[in-house]
């Protein structure tokens, strides 16, 4: 045999006899624990959360601005259990309300009425009205068409308001008017009361939580729209959504009648 040819089959078999322990290897059945509980001088899982999270927010004025309310209706409440009279709703001719008023005030002085006519009031309230895709903040009666009067019914104090200019007559049964009482009076004047805590208020957010969306469009109306795909297309509304700011409006595309859901921005009055 050659000399190299003995040499190379000695190493094979040197190879072939080498073993390697490994060890013994877990079974499917054998445990494995893993122990990843903390020690003392670890830092809890909380205090990790708690500086990776963003810091909490501070609360916001909500609370305090309900608070606020609550506490201006009940002063409000307070006021009119103290006043002398009872509180009675003349009825007026729409958009007359504030001229009523001015003038059932006026004839109470000049009639020497004051005694029994003590207060008049227009319920109001701030809302937004979006008009052409422009927003003001306006002053409306609460009650279209209706003022409030406190005073002492005699047949003269009913003759002095019933025949001021633009009142049709009192709210009651038949001839004879009917007084509220005191829960219906908060009712009408709250939302007068919660627009001056609004007005009060130093964030703006605050004013904008209790306003009122209203918009200049009404079913039928024709519009165009001016934004999105069908920007130049007329429509007829046939819905409106005031709350979402949303209408739904007739669309003819192809010779058919199609319904189309916009928002107020997206159109505008035609006309």
């Amino acid at each position: 045999m050659d000399p190299a040819e003995a040499v190379w089959r000695n190493r094979v078999t040197e190879h072939d006899d080498i073993e390697i322990d490994l060890g013994e290897l877990p079974t499917e059945e054998a445990d494995v624990e893993i122990d990843l509980s903390l020690t003392d001088d670890d830092q809890p899982v909380e205090e990790i959360v708690s500086l990776t999270d963003e810091p909490e927010e501070p609360e916001t004025s909500d609370e305090e601005e309900d608070d606020a309310t609550a506490q201006a209706i009940a002063a409000l409440r307070e006021d009119l259990e103290s006043k002398y009279g009872e509180w009675y709703v003349i009825h007026t001719y729409s958009g007359m309300e504030n001229r009523v008023k001015q003038n059932l005030d006026s004839r109470a002085t000049s009639l020497n009425m004051e005694d029994y006519i003590f207060e008049t009031i227009v319920p109001t309230e701030d809302v937004v009205e979006v008009r052409n895709n422009t927003r003001k903040t306006v002053t409306r009666c609460v009650l279209p068409g209706y003022v409030l009067v406190r005073m002492e019914l005699t047949d003269d104090s009913w003759a002095t308001v019933r025949h001021t200019p633009s009142v049709t007559g009192f709210v009651g049964h038949g001839q004879t008017p009917v007084p509220l009482n005191l829960d219906e009076v908060v009712s009408m004047l709250t939302p007068s009361v919660v627009a001056k805590v609004a007005a009060e208020a130093a964030t703006p957010a605050a004013k904008a939580k209790k306003k009122v969306e209203v918009v200049d469009f009404a079913i039928g109306d024709s519009v165009q729209v001016i934004d999105g795909p069908f920007a130049g297309v007329h429509a007829t509304i046939t819905e409106i959504s005031a709350n979402h700011q949303r209408l739904r409006a007739l669309v003819e595309i192809m010779g058919r009648e199609t319904p189309l859901d916009l928002e107020f921005k997206q159109v505008e009055k035609v006309g």
